[in-house]
């Protein structure tokens, strides 16, 4: 099986700092793929140097089993679709008219198709995008990544902002995309338990390494490693790894 994002000794930063080093990561069809980490452990960097935004440092990028361009529009013709942090979308604009800016010509993704798994935007199609709550802007944001037709999508910190019960009901729309698209997904979230119910596999990452890597169930249950991590406790997380935990 060819991978649709491969990392191998991935070394990422802003200038020439470097803040990722030796990340090895794979997101396979179909597959949903969290990276776990506190803040400052270097998951926005890492999804930002994959979709072409930041340059590596060091390392290799491949997506499609082909080097990643350095430019991040090249990258997206690819087959990448990143949904930032900040969600990315043209604020002053109509939800119809963001959906209708991230659909491209060769798009086999229709807009019912889309809007199947997002019923709520069907009755907002006409309101500007800043006018929605903070759910239905992540909501717009994944069609966005939708309808643009991708192979595999990322999504950085999309519970940012929204009560947990929002997303709850978010997290499930990405498991149906990648299981009925055969889409990829990689998913950096802070809501650890929630990510996990729904991902395949996960990465922990601290102090810019991925410190381990498993499957969600095998995740789920190294308790003593995850805290570790989000607590930035480097001791604690090498201990959790010489114990065997992952």
């Amino acid at each position: 099986m060819t991978a649709l994002i491969e990392t191998r000794g991935l070394v990422a930063g802003y200038g020439k700092l470097a803040v990722v080093r030796d990340v090895d990561l794979t997101v396979n069809a179909g597959e949903v793929v969290c990276l776990l980490g506190a803040n400052g452990a270097g998951k926005t960097t890492t999804l930002l140097t994959i979709a072409g935004a930041l340059p590596k440092l060091g390392g290799s990028v491949d997506v499609g089993g082909l080097p990643a361009p350095a430019a991040a529009h090249v990258v997206a013709r690819r087959g990448l679709a990143l949904v930032p942090e900040g969600r990315g979308l043209f604020y002053r604009l109509s939800v119809a008219e963001n959906l209708r800016l991230r659909r491209h010509r060769k798009s086999r993704v229709t807009l019912d198709e889309v809007l199947g798994h997002f019923p709520v935007l069907v009755d907002l199609m006409g309101r500007r995008a800043g006018l929605l709550s903070g759910g239905e802007q992540q909501m717009l944001a994944l069609a966005g990544a939708l309808i643009a037709d991708p192979e595999v999508i990322l999504l950085d910190e999309m519970s940012l902002g929204l009560a947990p019960i929002i997303v709850e009901r978010l997290l499930p729309i990405v498991r149906n995309i990648a299981d009925e698209k055969g889409m990829g997904v990689l998913l950096v979230e802070q809501h650890i338990l929630a990510a996990l119910s729904v991902a395949d596999r996960g990465y922990v990452m601290a102090h810019g390494s991925v410190v381990a890597e498993g499957t969600a169930a095998e995740l789920r249950r190294d308790a003593e490693l995850l805290e570790a991590s989000y607590l930035g406790d480097k001791a604690g997380i090498d201990a959790a790894v010489s114990e065997g935990l992952v």
